[in-house]
């Protein structure tokens, strides 16, 4: 049985906003060539109307700045300063054994692999310790974890990160604000397994009632995957920003880490030494200051270890970046406590 349909098909060719690229052409091929597949085998006629100009090929001056809008260094012998430096880093505070370092953020940002990466830089190999789940909309971490770092054959380094629950939209899932503001007050015990409908209070098994400092957070980091700032939701937004508010209220350094760079920008993906020449990847960390308060100069990309089997010095240069800066703003936090 044979049917004849006709019909105007009427294909409106948008230009996106700085996506004029030779991929978003060759997203459209598959549908127009199954049209014409169809118009082939006599199921159908059709008029195929383009209402718009045909998308414009971007040059690299129109994704790039001429200059570094940051400045950094690539090359070894600055990758192995910061490592250095991080090493041999030292508590002036005889009462603190460690800076205390806690991650936040939403579902899939890269909390748990941003720690894999830290620890990667430092034993010189890839690590997975903090487990990671292969789906990013899946939260994997569910208990208050404090991930340590083995300083070669001479101890531990002076910084710990605490990896929690993922933050989500509603009231019944991911990890409750208010289980993330006790572990800023140091409130949480180690292995504290997260319940969204009912956060830890005073009392359970779990709440530590007199902190020391070395159970306080001294500073909070916000993970952010800069290719999905765009579309996040207000209500983790707001969240994070109720949180951040708890933690400038108790004088908390805060910083934001964003991830996926590579997936934000495709300069970057390309040659991640471009980093700071991306107009993209200024643009997204703009907009993620915007939304949750944080200055521009507390905002750190990196590129965290995920497919990788082996280290990547540029990889390396931005992870070390990150993690220094987050260390100098917890010793200055700790400094601030003595004045």
């Amino acid at each position: 049985m044979g049917y004849a349909f006709s019909f105007t098909l009427t294909y409106y060719v948008g230009v996106v906003r700085q996506r004029g690229r030779n991929e978003e052409k060759e997203k459209m091929f598959p549908f127009i060539k199954a049209v014409q597949d169809v118009l082939r085998d006599g199921l159908m006629s059709a008029t195929l109307v383009q209402r718009a100009p045909p998308l414009p090929v971007f040059t690299s001056a129109d994704r790039e700045f001429d200059l570094e809008w940051r400045k950094t260094k690539w090359d070894i012998g600055n990758r192995n300063r910061m490592e250095k430096e991080l090493r041999e880093f030292r508590l002036l505070n005889s009462e603190l054994k460690h800076l205390r370092i806690l991650l936040h953020g939403p579902v899939g940002a890269g909390k748990s692999s941003f720690i894999n990466s830290i620890n990667s830089v430092f034993q010189g190999q890839i690590c997975a310790g903090a487990l990671v789940a292969a789906e990013s909309g899946i939260t994997f971490t569910r208990k208050y974890k404090t991930h340590k770092f083995r300083n070669g054959n001479s101890g531990r380094l002076p910084f710990v990160v605490n990896d929690i629950m993922g933050l989500e939209k509603g009231n019944s899932i991911g990890v409750h604000p208010s289980d993330i503001i006790n572990a800023l007050k140091g409130h949480v015990k180690n292995n504290y397994k997260f319940n969204p409908v009912s956060p830890l209070s005073v009392g359970d098994a779990d709440y530590v009632t007199n902190p020391s400092l070395n159970d306080r957070v001294h500073c909070l980091v916000s993970v952010i995957p800069l290719d999905k700032i765009s579309i996040m939701d207000d209500e983790v937004i707001n969240k994070m920003r109720a949180i951040r508010e708890a933690a400038s209220e108790m004088d908390i350094p805060q910083v934001i880490v964003v991830t996926m760079v590579d997936k934000a920008c495709p300069v970057v993906k390309e040659d991640l030494r471009k980093i700071y020449f991306s107009k993209r990847i200024k643009q997204n960390m703009q907009e993620c200051s915007n939304r949750l308060g944080v200055p521009m100069n507390c905002i750190f990309p990196v590129k965290n270890y995920h497919e990788e089997t082996e280290l990547d010095q540029e990889m390396d240069c931005l992870i070390l970046t990150a993690l220094g800066r987050i260390v100098h703003f917890s010793h200055e936090y700790i400094d601030s406590l003595d004045d």
